[in-house]
């Protein structure tokens, strides 16, 4: 069958080395990593900063004032009847288009609005394990795809449960992905808000929706970790199960006369 496609031996080598390297790596991680890393994220869903019970606790202040009120006369400030009557059909013109041109923002107190700190850093100690879960998923992804045998008529039962262990694998590297989305979706999503406070800072709904985002991200957060923990323990178990067919999806003739 090697006659069929010459291969440079050094190169076989190498390939080879990468093979073994790979099993390795993934047998460490189902037989250690995967049972270490459910313990001490189910350690870390009992840290208090995941416990909190009052959710105004993880409020953050928005120190934009509202203005003053700016009075204007009949007299449109002082301005004469010709540019007073463009004024009005100006103001005219916003209200047809139900536009709002709100306060203009020329500078923040404080030199920047800051993010809520206490999301901030449990965020960015939820982030490092949502990308360890991703890589540790790649790499034991690759190990299974290597050991599915040649396409062959028969004798497939042992294929399948491999093939499944790959799409079980693939959408928990999905799952974990979207966990990212979310997480830049929610700076998004305040960063909008505070950029409405600071246009129409007598809005008090404005405010009260920064709150509620940071209520619901702290939400998903303490999900996020407990999926993690969830996804480390079926691929445990899923593999530890199926061990025996995942590495070896097909028995030999001598086998199945015993």
């Amino acid at each position: 069958m090697s006659s069929l496609l010459k291969v440079d031996n050094e190169i076989k080598t190498k390939v080879d080395a990468f093979r073994e390297r790979i099993t390795g790596e993934a047998e460490d991680l189902v037989a250690n990593f995967f049972p270490k890393k459910l313990l001490e994220l189910d350690h870390f869903l009992k840290d208090p900063i995941l416990n909190i019970q009052e959710l105004k606790d993880i409020h953050c202040e928005i120190n934009l004032t509202v203005p003053d009120p700016i009075l204007l006369t009949n007299s449109h400030d002082g301005l004469d009847a010709p540019n007073a009557k463009k004024r009005k059909m100006e103001s005219e013109a916003e209200d047809d288009n139900c536009q709002v041109a709100g306060t203009k923002v020329f500078v923040i107190p404080g030199g920047m609005m800051k993010s809520n700190n206490k999301l901030v850093d449990l965020i960015e100690k939820v982030k490092p394990e949502i990308r360890t879960l991703i890589e540790k998923c790649n790499t034991v992804k690759m190990w299974v795809q290597l050991l599915i045998p040649r396409i062959e008529d028969g004798n497939n039962f042992g294929v399948s449960i491999q093939e499944e262990t790959v799409a079980e694998l693939r959408t928990v590297e999905g799952e974990a992905a979207s966990y990212l989305d979310q997480i830049s979706r929610y700076y998004i999503t305040r960063a909008k808000l505070v950029s409405k406070i600071a246009k129409y800072p007598h809005v008090e709904d404005y405010r009260r929706t920064v709150t509620e985002i940071d209520e619901k991200e702290y939400i998903s957060l303490k999900i996020i970790v407990s999926e993690l923990r969830n996804q480390y323990v079926t691929l445990h178990d899923m593999i530890l199960k199926n061990i025996e067919k995942i590495k070896r999806p097909r028995s030999s003739n001598a086998d199945a006369l015993y």
